[in-house]
Formats: C-alpha cells, sequence, structure tokens
C-alpha cells in the first residue's frame, strides 16, 4: 500500500481542519508529494510537509491551474464551510462553498489529463433525519437544513461526476 502514494502528486482541499492535519502527515510518511489548497493564511505552522497554495475552491480557474501545477493524481476534497450554526445563519455562504467548491473541484478534476482518483468527504447530516440509526450509505438524502442540504448536494454531485465520467 505504501508503495502506491510513493511519489504521488496529491491535492488537498480543506487545509485548515482538523483531519487535514493528520492526512497530510500520513501521505507525507508513506512517501507522497502533497499540495494543499487553503483559502485564508493559517495562524500557525501545521504542515511544513506540504506545499500551500493559497486561493478558493469556488474558483474553477484557480483549481484547474493548482491541480494542474501540481501535477495532482489524487485530489481529496475536505473543503467546507462546517459549522453548523454559522451555515444555519449563512446558508448561501455555506451552499458556496460547500456545493458551488465541489462542483468547481471535481469539473477541475475532470479537465485534468492527469488526476486518476479524487475523494470528496461527506457528513452524516446529509440523511437528515432517518427513523433508522445507524445510517447506511443506501439510506435517502434527506438533509434539509443548510450544512445537511449542501452536503446531501455535494454528494449527488460526487455520484454524477463519478457515474458520467
Amino acid at each position: 500500500m505504501s508503495d502506491f502514494w510513493r511519489d504521488r502528486s496529491v491535492l488537498v482541499t480543506g487545509s485548515t481542519g482538523f483531519l487535514v492535519g493528520w492526512l497530510t502527515a500520513r501521505l507525507y510518511k508513506l512517501g507522497a508529494e502533497v499540495t494543499c489548497v487553503l483559502r485564508d493564511r493559517p495562524v500557525w505552522k501545521f504542515m511544513p510537509v506540504a506545499t500551500m497554495v493559497f486561493g478558493d475552491v469556488t474558483d474553477q480557474a484557480f483549481m484547474e491551474r493548482a491541480i494542474g501545477e501540481s501535477q495532482a493524481r489524487t485530489v481529496f476534497h475536505l473543503a467546507a464551510q462546517a459549522q453548523v450554526c454559522v451555515a444555519n445563519q449563512n446558508p448561501i455562504s455555506t451552499f458556496d462553498t460547500n456545493v458551488r467548491g465541489t462542483w468547481s473541484v471535481l469539473e477541475a478534476c475532470r479537465r485534468s489529463p492527469l488526476v486518476e482518483q479524487v475523494v470528496i468527504s461527506s457528513s452524516d447530516k446529509a440523511y437528515g433525519d432517518q427513523p433508522r440509526l445507524p445510517y447506511t450509505e443506501d439510506m435517502p438524502l434527506l438533509g434539509v437544513h443548510p450544512y445537511d442540504a449542501s452536503k446531501a448536494c455535494a454528494d449527488r454531485l460526487a455520484q454524477c461526476y463519478a457515474s458520467q465520467w
């Protein structure tokens, strides 16, 4: 498994998030060449092992350039507006980041001749209120609150791109 990642160019979005730090560290240990996309400058040093590029995932031209210049073969899309209370107060910015950001990343990946894999992060919130727990991936996406609906939309976009291209 570790040979798969050795010298593999990987691009990761959402690079100020908690999971990304661990993912990046693990990919680095496996020998990957990691490029992280950040919208905002971090207030701490957290990834000295990665190349950092600054831009917004909702900007498809930027994403195409970041993927192209990093020669990414694998893309992990973890960028999202994930604070539920912020999402409820600012639904438009949540939809912009979580939905448009996802389609911008997916379209940039589709247009790249090098990208072989795309991993899109999701949330159990996309399933909304279900009569049975735990959630399973065959359950319908019933998210109705802004964050929940945005993640359900991102999941549907990922399914669309996976089935079409």
